[in-house]
């Protein structure tokens, strides 16, 4: 059936595309909408786009060993034909031209679109990409590739009016038909004092309580993750209904919450839904499209993933349980980009998951996100005996494991344990990475690209390192070698062996004195967990809070004398620099935790602009003077630095006029910069 664009753009369509295996798992994919993307502007030699809202039907089958890793799979409700189903709205941005393009799926982050900020530089409104400003720079479009999302999470906070999240309702489980309950624990802090205050995870929603403001519920207290939990008397707390009727999401205190405390109220929740559904449902959708022709254009060629931080984590979480793998045993994506996601996979795939909750240095130690194996080659526990890989059920019959870049920044050494992905458990060797996985730090990078103006909550202004247009090179590098063989770059990560992955005592003790930057005392350590008998097995947790074992020893990239990370992808602002990238930044006294650092933020200091400046700060490193000397000689050098960067394969050519202009408006703005100004406002273009 042919559908033009005429009257589209608001009015449902009714298209309906049955499934023709009987095995398959999408059964039927239905077009909602049909409309022209940016107005219908052409992208380059790709020409046009369009963008297509749809909605598919997904059947899985409970008893296929394809579907066994999924928890609780067994416990949904079925349909007449015994299968478990439910329903996963998606969003296509593709050319208009019917041609075989690339697919890249992008695991959606908390209901929210994140590679279009970041690859093209313009995060679309309302998270529904349809103007041309929402296609920022087009570097997607001008390339080709044909853009695809799903829901597949169930706990995105509430939208903003006109906001369009992706969110997914998943079936719930129940044993025989009898309501399933079970304990629940949320850690939350506050930045100021607050009476009443949300208790869910980031951006997310949780479990309320089975019993209206459950007298049996707990509330704690305590100034660090492993200190003794202090009990805070029942009748000084309470839940707070939500005066639009829905789930329970707040808690009040007498004499109000208060910032430096670790909170945790748990509690008995009823109805856990089966997460692991929403993984199977990516699995399942990117098999559709990899199989099927939609509206006109053939199934693609290649089939590409793409996550962000939690996202990244999914596809983890995905590779580790097989659910990289279709029913028939068929990989469904050809190689995965996996972008800051430290070592950890996450709260995906057991009972009662919160999929928001992740490890930091400071919060959410209890919930099982940083678990063994990390690496994608065989390694041991020498703590626990176990061994194992992330691929160990990733790999095809004949052993094929999908292509993996995996790209951390700074900041995910400090708050991700992304040492883990290189390292024994231990941190004493190295751990060779599977051939077809590429390994990347982006030296002095901090978690996304820094965007505020301000210091609070923090001590430092924040690292400016654009490392968004490397991420631009990696893609194209990525779809490459799987088109054509040609493979990217070796790995490129900081290790134990050459000393440029160390202890993080070490780091101080190297790390320049006289700044007014101090290196944290810790990094994050993750703690082993025993949630009880059943969890390895079965995915039900029985000890909640879980016992602390003992933790995954993590490393941290050795600084060079300016302090900014030896090892890695150094781009133009490592190679030429302008003053100190940290993947760290400390907290604020008045947030409280002074001793943690933030969860996402690095800092930057910049170097003095004279040597007469240095002396005056006492600051040990070389001052721009005497650097570069001149604005010309600094500009020259950038310029050979992005010739570098190019030729390693880590900048486009397209993107050095870019960095080019962006390193020296940032020289500019520091040298226009009274020394005495403790403003972030000079790290931005006005």
């Amino acid at each position: 059936m042919k559908i033009g664009f005429a009257g589209l753009g608001a009015m449902a369509l009714c298209l309906a595309i049955s499934q023709a295996p009987a095995r398959a798992a999408v059964t039927q994919v239905t077009v909602l909408e049909r409309t022209p993307f940016a107005g219908g502007r052409a992208f380059g030699t790709v020409g046009a786009y369009e963008k297509i809202r749809g909605r598919a039907v997904v059947s899985l089958d409970p008893d296929t060993p394809a579907n066994a890793t999924i928890v609780d799979l067994r416990r949904a409700p079925r349909d007449p034909h015994g299968r478990v189903t439910f329903t996963t709205d998606f969003l296509l941005l593709r050319p208009v031209k019917a041609t075989q393009s690339t697919l890249l799926y992008e695991v959606n982050n908390r209901g929210g679109i994140g590679i279009l900020g970041q690859l093209d530089g313009h995060s679309p409104a309302h998270n529904d990409p349809t103007t041309l400003a929402d296609a920022g720079d087009g570097f997607l479009m001008r390339h080709g590739f044909s853009l695809l999302w799903s829901a597949w999470t169930w706990d995105v906070a509430p939208p903003s009016p006109g906001d369009r999240p992706l969110v997914l309702s998943p079936p719930v489980a129940t044993e025989d038909g009898r309501t399933i309950t079970g304990k629940v624990e949320n850690e939350f802090t506050v930045l100021q004092p607050a009476a009443v205050t949300n208790f869910a995870g980031l951006h997310g929603l949780t479990y309320p309580p089975a019993v209206a403001d459950d007298p049996e519920a707990v509330l704690t207290e305590r100034a660090r993750p492993d200190d003794p939990r202090r009990p805070v008397a029942r009748n000084r707390w309470r839940f707070v209904a939500p005066k639009d009727g829905g789930p329970v999401q707040e808690i009040a205190l007498d004499g109000g919450f208060k910032p430096g405390v670790l909170y945790e109220v748990s509690y008995t929740a009823q109805n856990p839904y089966v997460v692991g559904v929403g993984l199977a449902g990516i699995r399942d959708l990117m098999a559709w499209f990899r199989d099927h022709p939609l509206e006109g254009a053939a199934p693609p060629k290649r089939s590409l993933i793409f996550g962000i931080s939690q996202s990244g984590r999914v596809i983890s979480t995905m590779l580790l349980n097989g659910l990289n793998l279709d029913e028939q045993g068929r990989p469904v994506f050809d190689a995965a980009f996996i972008h800051v996601p430290g070592a950890g996979k996450g709260g995906f795939n057991y009972r009662f998951a919160q999929p928001t909750r992740h490890f930091s240095l400071l919060e959410e130690h209890d919930y099982p996100a940083d678990t063994f194996p990390f690496t994608t080659t065989t390694e041991r526990d020498p703590v626990t005996g176990q061994t194992g890989s992330l691929l160990d059920h990733a790999r095809t019959a004949d052993g094929r494991a999908p292509k993996l870049l995996f790209v951390n920044t700074s900041t995910e050494f400090w708050n991700r344990s992304a040492g883990l992905l290189e390292t024994t458990p231990d941190g004493t060797a190295d751990v060779t990475p599977d051939k077809d996985t590429r390994l990347y730090f982006l030296a002095g990078s901090q978690h996304y690209v820094g965007r505020s103006h301000e210091r609070a909550p923090y001590l430092n202004c924040v690292s400016t390192t654009d490392h968004y247009l490397a991420m631009r090179a990696m893609l194209l590098g990525l779809e490459r070698w799987v088109k054509d063989g040609t493979p990217p770059p070796a790995s490129n990560y900081p290790r134990v062996a050459d000393g440029t992955l160390i202890s993080v005592e070490d780091y101080r003790a190297v790390f320049p004195k006289g700044l007014s930057l101090t290196p944290p005392e810790t990094n994050l350590k993750p703690p082993r967990l025993d949630l009880g008998p059943r969890f390895a097995s079965q995915g039900i947790a029985d000890t909640i809070p879980p016992t602390r074992g003992t933790p995954f020893n993590t490393l941290v990239p050795r600084p060079d004398a300016d302090g900014n990370d030896l090892a890695g992808v150094r781009q133009v602002e490592l190679r030429v620099p302008l003053g100190t990238h940290t993947g760290w930044n400390e907290r604020s006294p008045e947030v409280g935790f002074a001793w943690a650092t933030a969860r996402f933020d690095g800092s930057f200091q910049p170097f003095a602009r004279t040597e007469a400046e240095r002396r005056a700060d006492h600051d040990p490193r070389p001052s721009l003077e005497a650097r570069y000397g001149s604005r010309d000689a600094y500009v020259a050098k950038v310029r050979a630095a992005a010739n570098e960067m190019a030729t390693a394969g880590f900048l486009l050519p397209e993107d050095m006029d870019r960095v080019i202009s962006e390193q020296t408006g940032l020289y500019d703005r520091i040298q226009a910069h009274p020394p005495g100004d403790t403003s972030c406002e000079y790290l931005f273009a006005q």
